[in-house]
């Protein structure tokens, strides 16, 4: 008899996301398997429990997923699972918190070919805010598009305190620099818009962050992008499916949430069909899953 494709589901958090077991099951494993109020320290048992069940040869068969909602603890897991892998035992892995990755990917790769089409340009050297920088989705767009050689500025809707932590975080891990702003008040925000040619906003789902009135006062913002797909929008005016349009007459070009949404879906899916359908383990980390999501968006 076959192999089953079993899928260890690691998370930190008291449950797995039913997102992500919906995914992994529809891509076509066979067992979606969850362990939760996982720490760091507890992966390389679990992995070499999962490792040394099988002989080498069908460890391509078994993947292991981290997710959660921390992007570096989730990377520290995916770090400590390669550590303990004892060749030629190897199994599959994919970190993916709370579907961060592939979330920020995708919008940042719409945002990418949205520039290309409507203004000839691309990330290295433009100034973008990414708004909700406190939270997962927002932590790793940020990384993705500095590391495109944007000029990043996490904002903080709450002072810069926390988003000062967060770009000391990046640059110590990442080894690239982003700002931090406070964004805790209209005037704040408006200051930010001006200095800025693209605005991401991550933040909590059923937050509206910048009104229509904030946007249109903006003189520079080529493209602004949302994912949160829960009323009311995280940016008034833009439309839930927009995909390049503009969101006024004289307005920057709008992405939003459920265009961004389906890159996201097919990248995480895709990538989880890669690990069933690879003839050697493979991992995937945020790198690779931008990589994915520009292929997607095109």
């Amino acid at each position: 008899m076959a192999d089953k494709h079993v899928l260890h589901m690691v998370t930190p958090l008291p449950n797995v996301s039913p997102f992500d077991v919906n995914m992994a099951l529809d891509a076509g494993y066979d067992a979606v398997v969850p362990y939760t109020n996982v720490g760091l320290r507890e992966v390389t048992g679990l992995v070499q429990d999962a490792i040394f069940s099988r002989p080498p040869k069908a460890g391509v068969n078994t993947a292991m997923f981290f997710g959660g909602k921390d992007a570096v603890l989730a990377l520290d897991m995916l770090d400590a699972a390669r550590k303990a892998l004892v060749p030629p035992f190897g199994i599959s892995f994919f970190a993916d918190p709370s579907g961060s990755f592939t979330t920020a990917a995708a919008m940042v790769a719409c945002v990418e070919k949205a520039l290309r089409e409507h203004a000839a340009r691309d990330l290295k050297k433009l100034r973008l805010a990414v708004f909700g920088g406190t939270g997962v989705v927002g932590f790793a767009a940020a990384v993705i598009a500095a590391e495109q050689e944007a000029e990043v500025t996490l904002v903080g809707h709450d002072g810069a305190a926390r988003v000062e932590k967060a770009a000391k975080e990046i640059e110590s891990r990442f080894g690239v620099a982003v700002t931090a702003a406070d964004g805790s008040d209209d005037k704040k925000k408006a200051a930010i818009l001006a200095a800025n040619d693209v605005v991401l906003s991550a933040a909590r789902a059923g937050t509206q962050v910048l009104s229509r009135d904030q946007i249109a006062a903006a003189p520079h913002l080529l493209v602004v992008a949302d994912v949160n797909a829960v009323p009311p929008p995280g940016i008034e005016g833009l439309e839930i499916m927009a995909k390049g349009d503009r969101i006024s007459p004289d307005g920057p070009r709008g992405l939003g949430p459920l265009a961004i949404g389906n890159v996201k879906y097919q990248c995480e899916f895709q990538l989880f069909q890669q690990m069933l359908r690879a003839e050697r383990p493979v991992a995937f980390e945020l790198r690779d899953v931008f990589r994915r999501a520009r292929e997607i968006a095109g």
